[in-house]
This record gives C-alpha cells, sequence and structure tokens, in this order.
C-alpha cells in the first residue's frame, strides 16, 4: 500500500493554517487494545510537524476517542472492536513521545454509550470551533487511515476546508487487504491533497 506524497512544490504555512492530529493514542498504538499496525511510525513524524506549527504559533488539535466502558461499538455490546479507548484509562492517553503544546485544543468524540463517531467533527464541535478560529487549511495526519482519518478528512471537506493530507503520517487498519489504498483514493477524489514533510521544510509563515 502506498502512503506516500502525491504534491510536488514547496507549501508554506499562514495564519489560517491549523495542524489536526487524529486519534494519536495509546490503544491505537503496538501493544495497545486496538493497534494499528506500524502505528508507532506516525509518532516520529507527527512529531515533526508538531514542532514546526507551534514554532509559528499556529493552532493544533487533536481528536481523541473518549468512549463509556460500555459502548456500541465493543465486541461486548456486538460491535466490531474491542474495548479501547475508554476515558481515563491509559489506553486512551495520547502517544507519550508526542510534547503537545499547553494549547493543544482537545476534542473527544464517541463520548455516549449508544453513539458511534468516526469522524472528528461528530459531535464534537470541531468545525464550529475552527471556524471561530479563522482556520480555512487544516493538515491532517493520525490514525487510522481507512476509518477515523479518512470520515475526518470527508466531514472536513464538507465543512468548507481545505485539506492536505499528510501522507508519510498515516496508517491503516487493512481488515481488508486494499483498504487503506482505497481511502486515499477516496480522499484525493474528494478534494485532499496529501503531501510530505518535505513539502514544509525551510517555509516561513
Amino acid at each position: 500500500m502506498s502512503e506516500t506524497p502525491d504534491g510536488s512544490g514547496a507549501l508554506r504555512l499562514r495564519a489560517g493554517d491549523a495542524l489536526l492530529l487524529v486519534d494519536l493514542q495509546r490503544d491505537f498504538l503496538p501493544g495497545g487494545a486496538l493497534a494499528v499496525p506500524d502505528g508507532d511510525r506516525v509518532v516520529p513524524v507527527l512529531a515533526r510537524y508538531l514542532d514546526r506549527f507551534a514554532s509559528l504559533g499556529l493552532a493544533i488539535c487533536c481528536t481523541r476517542d473518549w468512549h463509556p466502558p460500555d459502548h456500541v461499538s465493543f465486541s461486548s455490546r456486538g460491535g466490531p472492536w474491542p474495548p479501547h479507548g475508554v476515558a481515563g484509562t491509559p489506553g486512551a492517553e495520547f502517544a507519550p513521545e508526542l510534547q503537545l503544546p499547553v494549547s493543544t485544543q482537545i476534542f473527544s468524540k464517541a463520548t455516549e454509550p449508544e453513539a458511534e463517531a468516526y469522524s472528528g467533527f461528530e459531535g464534537t464541535g470541531l468545525a464550529a470551533s475552527l471556524h471561530r478560529q479563522g482556520i480555512s487549511r487544516l493538515f491532517v495526519g493520525g490514525l487510522a487511515t481507512d476509518y477515523c482519518v479518512q470520515a475526518t478528512v470527508l466531514d472536513a471537506l464538507r465543512e468548507g476546508f481545505e485539506v492536505l493530507l499528510l501522507g508519510d503520517a498515516v496508517r491503516a487498519v487493512e481488515l481488508e487487504p486494499g483498504d487503506g489504498e482505497r481511502a486515499l483514493q477516496l480522499m484525493r477524489q474528494a478534494g485532499a491533497r496529501i503531501i510530505g514533510y518535505e513539502q514544509l521544510a525551510g517555509q516561513g509563515a
């Protein structure tokens, strides 16, 4: 599966840009309850993006699963997934290697027992918050390409944001072979551009 940048040319970060990190939680990393294959490899890459955005004073947002113990998506309720992202548990914590600035904005999703939410925009107030801040362009990375990243990117586009998917900082679950590549194609077709960190290196605000 290819998850490499497909754009060309340098991107200059500017006012109105925000970095949106999707579900970088321990349960989705190796050893976690719902580990994404190679999910840990996105962490050092996203740490570079974090440093870049923080150094320019640009907005940084994180989504997270923040489930009750009896969430409808869990296998114990007939859902497809093992328990994960349970609010207040170690598995729901962000990857410890990420040094999130104190100004990081956190949006919790799927917080009610009967409501599933893959998108970071679903029931979180994220869109309204970004619009209030004058954000027009989102740089999105995290886990997993074929679920929460895809849903978040598609909703961001529907909300009118320009979306740049960080192709070097996403990984897929791949329940079915090719799911990750299909998700990338779907996001491209919907209007997202896929980029990599080298397209930002050396650029000013």
